[in-house]
């Protein structure tokens, strides 16, 4: 009796240990292999439209009053979205804050800039950047924890301590409900929960252009489904959410790059054949390969890492 209440006891733990504290063992590797900014990959070229603002940022207007403001000499290629109305412009994350990137949206445009992170990990929120306004997506679990109207981040949203950056508190300026249209002035868009690769994941929908900003939830290259606050479920339900109410938007540009030139575009056909796979998987049809993250093909864009399908949070 005594061997079998240990063995179920060691089960447990092995179980605790794998599903509860996963994304804590994740953290610790990734900070210990970390503590510092890499040093800047080469440049390459570019789009012949493409304008290089200094050495390390370029600069690509992708639609009327859209820009892509590419970080191409980060190892994580970052893309990041100044969106300009005739009294307010919006900028769509902000890279990791190896360099400031106000002199550049300075350099666009000389309105009033608000600040909206597409999630909070540290590649996206400008770290040490003292942005005049700050937004953020109005989720209840975020305003239940705030003091006010400031935020403390937490280590398992932010990551910062990976390459060396501190955890921050914001000020939050303005808080924006998903899908409440934002008045730029001539022109709107609309904040979209697109959660699946974090909890507080939100796309932009530009309207005038008939586009979705996707953060890091659609890019080209792996979409890290395994890291904290990320789900399987979410991302299915966040694809069928997209391709059912935005279906007649055909054009995505994601957070980073995975091959040069220009800014990273995919299509509607990109987000169906991620649904299909992430059903696939569902229905265990598709394993992965690789021990840990799994890695599930999508197409010759997109991969999937993921947990292994006996650890998956399907509803």
């Amino acid at each position: 009796m005594k061997k079998i209440v240990l063995v179920s006891v060691g089960i447990g733990l092995l179980v605790w240990l794998t599903v509860d504290q996963r994304h804590y063992l994740f953290y610790q590797a990734a900070r210990l292999s970390g503590g510092s900014p890499p040093a800047l990959i080469d440049a390459v070229d570019e789009l012949p439209s493409t304008v290089w603002f200094d050495d390390y940022y370029t600069v690509d207007e992708i639609g009327t009053g859209t820009f892509a403001i590419g970080e191409t000499r980060y190892w994580q290629q970052n893309f990041n979205y100044l969106v300009v109305g005739e009294h307010t412009a919006l900028l769509f994350d902000a890279g990791p804050g190896v360099r400031d990137i106000r002199p550049v949206v300075e350099s666009i445009t000389d309105l009033p800039v608000i600040f909206l992170p597409s999630h909070f990990h540290y590649d996206h929120v400008g770290n040490g950047t003292n942005f005049a306004q700050r937004a953020v997506v109005d989720l209840p679990y975020l305003r239940a924890r705030a003091d006010g109207d400031e935020l403390a981040f937490t280590k398992m949203e932010h990551l910062g301590p990976i390459e060396g950056f501190p955890i921050p508190t914001w000020t939050v300026d303005h808080w924006w409900a998903p899908d409440q249209p934002i008045d730029l002035g001539g022109r709107s868009v609309a904040v979209i929960h697109t959660p699946g690769h974090s909890k507080e994941s939100i796309s932009l929908f530009d309207e005038s252009n008939n586009v979705i900003l996707s953060g890091d939830f659609l890019y080209e290259g792996m979409l890290y489904v395994f890291v904290p606050g990320s789900s399987v479920q979410d991302y299915l339900t966040t694809t069928q959410t997209l391709l059912q109410k935005y279906a007649t938007t055909d054009v995505y540009y994601g957070a980073h790059r995975l091959t040069p030139p220009g800014p990273p575009r995919l299509a509607r056909q990109d987000v169906a054949e991620l649904e299909q796979t992430l059903l696939n998987i569902k229905a265990g049809e598709l394993t992965g390969s690789g021990l840990y993250p799994k890695t599930y093909y999508v197409n010759q864009n997109i991969s999937i890492l993921a947990d292994p399908n006996f650890l998956h949070d399907w509803k």
